[in-house]
């Protein structure tokens, strides 16, 4: 009689579940690291030298040519002329930190970093805003240079003391992340540096010299005195000037901030989307 045996069971493998596909880490941490890349820059005095000098240069040149317009009847009297110069410089620097922003996009989208981003699960909003955040904070250190020297230097001492100073140079760090994504904006659909650069240039330029930057409205010619009213750079400058003097106006402040906030609101997002079909 013949057995037969049956052949030895089939053991089934394991099945390991499908490994997760990493989807990124958070739009936080993102926005982190690529603030922290942006401000690497730090460690090349070579760059950031230039920026830091620049206005310090233009203060002393500056402050010495006109220099004699605080003898003028139409300059407030009790105020030296550096005390009402400065705070100008902090709106001026900051509107030149917002310029920046814009060209260092561009660049970015020319030399392939953003293409390499684009590679990776990161947010398209997160490069803007970390852009935005280490480029505000290379700009307060360049204000706090500026007023350490111009009191150091040049005997900077307004009225408002330290405290008004502090709040001038925060209103101009308002201004400058504001308009930041202003430029941003037009880097994202211009895509080329040397497209911005000049455009922003010369519109800084208009608008400083159609201001009250250097003297008093009043002592302007007419047609330029209807100008610097209307100019918006005069408002940031009196808004921070009053602040600076000790004679804050509330209205003026107020009026100043709101408008760089409804600036990022509708700036931001035509940025992100620019910036996204870009790339």
């Amino acid at each position: 009689m013949t057995t037969t045996t049956s052949p030895p069971a089939l053991t089934k493998a394991p099945v390991h579940p499908p490994s997760p596909r990493f989807s990124g880490s958070g739009v936080l941490r993102q926005i982190s690291v690529l603030s922290g890349r942006s401000l690497r820059v730090l460690r090349e005095p070579a760059m950031v030298l230039p920026g830091v000098l620049e206005p310090i240069l233009m203060l002393t040149v500056f402050s010495q040519v006109f220099k004699s317009v605080s003898q003028t009847s139409s300059f407030p009297p009790g105020v030296t002329y550096i005390d009402y110069l400065l705070p100008a410089f902090l709106v001026t620097s900051s509107i030149s930190a917002g310029l920046k922003s814009g060209v260092a996009l561009t660049t970015e989208m020319n030399n392939g970093i953003v293409s390499r981003f684009k590679a990776m699960p990161i947010h398209t909003g997160s490069v803007l805003v970390g852009r935005s955040i280490a480029d505000t904070m290379l700009n307060v250190v360049n204000l706090i240079v500026m007023l350490a020297a111009a009191t150091l230097v040049f005997g900077y001492g307004p009225e408002g003391g330290v405290l008004g100073s502090l709040g001038a140079a925060l209103v101009a760090v308002v201004l400058g992340w504001s308009l930041g994504w202003l430029f941003m904006a037009l880097s994202a659909w211009l895509r080329r540096p040397e497209s911005l650069q000049p455009i922003g240039g010369m519109v800084n330029m208009v608008l400083l010299f159609a201001s009250n930057a250097f003297v008093p409205a009043d002592g302007l010619p007419g047609w330029l005195k209807a100008v610097a009213e209307v100019n918006p750079m005069s408002h940031a400058i009196t808004a921070a000037r009053d602040l600076a003097l000790g004679s804050p106006d509330l209205g003026t402040i107020l009026a100043t901030l709101g408008c760089c906030l409804v600036l990022v609101l509708v700036t931001a997002p035509l940025a992100i989307r620019s910036f996204r079909r870009a790339t």
